[in-house]
């Protein structure tokens, strides 16, 4: 075994890539990695020698010379220690955040202090424990870079990559992971980190007890919630009402919070009814449930730090009866489902996850032509915005038929509609 397999770990099989990840990029991806250690850049250095016709790299060993390059040299990624002396590598993330607000952000460090962690949270987008393999970092950073391509406006990037209150995990949903993850975690314990939330208790109990569930016996304590819902979609819920409970909604008649929140919850359970429906696997069931639950997060980013320009969209598509993804696209140059998109894959959410937000408006953009959480979201979100539809009304949002068709799946529209039916 070579110095650099021991200490980041030996390389893994090769990554499939995804439609997302596959693209090709035409212009080389500058990335700057910082450590104190010699060894460590020299070993990152031949760990990444491959990727060298992709990647334009730069080695540094302290903060301050990071800093330098940055001045010399624009710089899409920074992949720094956190540990290191004179600059910290927290003191380094937020000088750049500052300064140069559209880099991603990424923490490659063997050191886990709770004291450090907490710091850094608002500050990166990405954070990797050593010994970590060459597989997992370029992969990490392809994928960021590939989100980047999202949003071609560099002004909604560099917006997306600053704001505070989103790029970081929500603290609950943190904390649900490590006791996840911990080998002596357990189910009444996840149970017990939930319960600290009085509204995330409400939400988990209210979903749980819903007929999108169909559960014979009522449910009324989280440590039963999780037991019927299962982790995965426990870890869902937590998440998508820790985001939403971060905002109070705006003044702003084009945008009601409750209303987003009740559209998204329905969506959710509807693609998780319609994976299961389609026979899907228990992890396609489970990002189907997350993606609808999270799909129209990017306009939480958008009302928050560009209100007036986004209300003046929606309230564009309101006055000419069109979708409200294509008032934004003309007047932000950007739309939510792309915010939302890269926001979600800046927090390292799986791909299937990222590209049922993406094209949740424009699924035959996805190259993917198989059943995946997209089409099951694509599907729920224009079900319920139909169904929502005030009467007499037309809904502005219908499936696209000629992507469903590519998949033999267009006449289960009606089975779709009718499971929603049921459940509501």
């Amino acid at each position: 075994m070579s110095w650099a397999e021991e200490w980041f770990g030996p390389p893994r099989p090769k990554i499939r890539t995804t439609p997302l990840e596959g693209r090709e990029h035409t212009v080389k991806q500058r990335v700057l990695f910082v450590d104190d250690e010699p060894n460590v850049l020299q070993g990152l250095r031949r760990m990444l020698h491959p990727f060298r016709h992709e990647w334009e790299m730069t080695f540094v060993e302290s903060g301050e010379a990071a800093l330098r390059v940055f001045e010399e040299t624009p710089q899409d990624v920074l992949v720094t220690d956190m540990r290191m002396p004179g600059m910290s590598g927290a003191d380094l993330l937020e000088r750049v955040m500052r300064q140069h607000p559209q880099v991603v952000r990424i923490v490659l460090s063997g050191h886990t202090d709770n004291q450090v962690i907490m710091r850094s949270v608002g500050l990166i987008h990405q954070f990797l424990a050593k010994p970590c393999d060459a597989a997992t970092l370029k992969n990490t950073v392809t994928r960021a870079c590939a989100l980047r391509q999202l949003l071609a406006n560099d002004r909604i990037k560099r917006l997306v990559t600053q704001v505070d209150s989103l790029p970081a995990l929500p603290h609950l949903y943190t904390e649900l992971l490590e006791e996840l993850q911990s080998p002596k975690g357990s189910l009444q314990k996840v149970g017990d980190i939930i319960a600290k939330d009085v509204g995330m208790t409400a939400k988990i109990l209210q979903l749980v007890n819903s007929a999108f569930f169909g559960l014979t016996r009522h449910v009324s304590t989280p440590g039963q919630a999780v037991s019927w819902l299962g982790i995965d979609t426990v870890k869902a819920l937590v998440l998508s009402v820790q985001v939403f409970s971060q905002f109070r909604s705006p003044k702003s008649a084009a945008f009601n919070l409750e209303a987003l929140w009740n559209h998204s919850m329905s969506t959710g359970a509807l693609a998780r009814l319609i994976a299961k429906e389609e026979k899907a696997e228990p992890y396609t069931v489970d990002d189907a449930f997350l993606a609808g639950m999270l799909h129209d997060i990017g306009k939480l980013v958008l009302v928050t730090s560009l209100q007036e320009q986004s209300a003046k969209a929606w309230l564009l598509a309101r006055e000419k009866g069109i979708e409200e993804w294509v008032a934004e696209r003309d007047t932000l140059e950007t739309t939510h489902a792309e915010v939302g998109a890269y926001l979600v894959g800046l927090w390292g959410l799986s791909h299937p996850i990222v590209e049922g937000l993406a094209y949740h408006h424009s699924p035959a953009n996805c190259l993917t032509r198989t059943f995946v959480p997209l089409t099951a979201v694509h599907a729920a979100n224009a079900i319920v915005k139909s169904k929502s539809a005030g009467e007499g009304q037309r809904s502005r949002v219908n499936v696209d038929e000629e992507y469903l068709g590519t998949m033999g799946l267009q006449s289960r529209v009606a089975v779709w509609k009718d499971l929603y039916e049921a459940a509501a």
